[in-house]
């Protein structure tokens, strides 16, 4: 496998979706890369932080990034294992009637003004949909427009995303926890181990992490093993396995946890997707 593997699954006027696999190999910052057209992109396999001057966005599945046209950027693994992505360029005429004024910067080219916005479960799950209906060949091109169209304005609404809004350091420290989180899934963390890990008082990691994300620790957490889950859903026959591989103590946990989440449990959600 080359270090990035890139597979194009829809191409329309409306949308291209490619899938972007990382073997990660770069744990240092890489050359500088530049996107071709403005896209949005959906990480929904382990993590990464892309570099955009002195600004860090750690990219996992909790998040979507927006890769501005002709923006210069760097990417760098610091937890091993690699990444992939599904990326979604829409045509500049819909995406700027998709997109809320409030995110965009001033000025006539379209660009984003920040690297990433927090995404709901409804929007993971959309993501998941979209790929597996497309890689499976189960969506046919209006089906997967529409879908992609409905997780853009998804992942852009005022009422299913969150911005960070706090300060440097403590946003650097909620990143470092982001990669204790995604660097082992399956383990039952503690407050105790993650502040050992990135240092601070539980206490203090707790309402940090809290201000930057607008989640608690164990949430966020929690999505980041469903979002794998969607992923894994049509590898795995054994759904208790899958359950118990991501850190779940039973498959009633995971299912109910899952269910919770996405409204419907993990065999009802893969039967969806693969009969689009």
């Amino acid at each position: 496998m080359p270090e990035v593997a890139v597979q194009t699954l829809l191409k329309t006027p409306t949308v291209t979706v490619r899938d972007v696999c990382c073997r990660g190999s770069c744990r240092h910052q890489s050359a500088e890369e530049c996107a071709d057209a403005t896209e949005l992109v959906f990480p929904y396999r382990g993590v990464y932080a892309r570099h955009l001057g002195r600004d860090q966005a750690i990219a996992e599945a909790n998040q979507a990034l927006f890769f501005n046209a002709g923006e210069g950027y760097r990417i760098s693994h610091p937890v091993s294992g690699g990444d992939a992505c599904l990326s979604l360029a829409i045509s500049e005429p819909l995406l700027r009637e998709l997109a809320p004024k409030a995110l965009l910067r001033d000025g006539r080219a379209l660009a984003f003004r920040e690297q990433r916005l927090r995404i709901d479960p409804r929007a993971q799950a959309l993501v998941a949909l979209l790929r597996h209906g497309l890689r499976q060949g189960v969506a046919e091109p209006l089906e997967a427009e529409s879908l992609a169209l409905t997780l853009v304005r998804r992942a852009l609404g005022p009422r299913t995303t969150h911005a960070a809004g706090a300060s440097a350091g403590r946003q650097r420290l909620a990143d470092r926890v982001k990669l204790v989180l995604s660097g082992d899934l399956a383990r039952r963390w503690t407050l105790a181990d993650i502040a050992a890990e990135v240092g601070g008082s539980p206490v203090y990691l707790t309402q940090v992490f809290q201000q930057v994300e607008g989640l608690p620790l164990y949430r966020y957490q929690l999505r980041l093993r469903l979002a794998r889950a969607l992923d894994l859903l049509p590898q795995y026959d054994d759904l208790t396995a899958l359950g118990l591989d991501l850190g779940f103590s039973s498959h009633s946990h995971f299912s109910a946890a899952f269910r919770e989440t996405y409204g419907r449990s993990p065999s009802e959600f893969r039967r969806s997707a693969s009969r689009r």
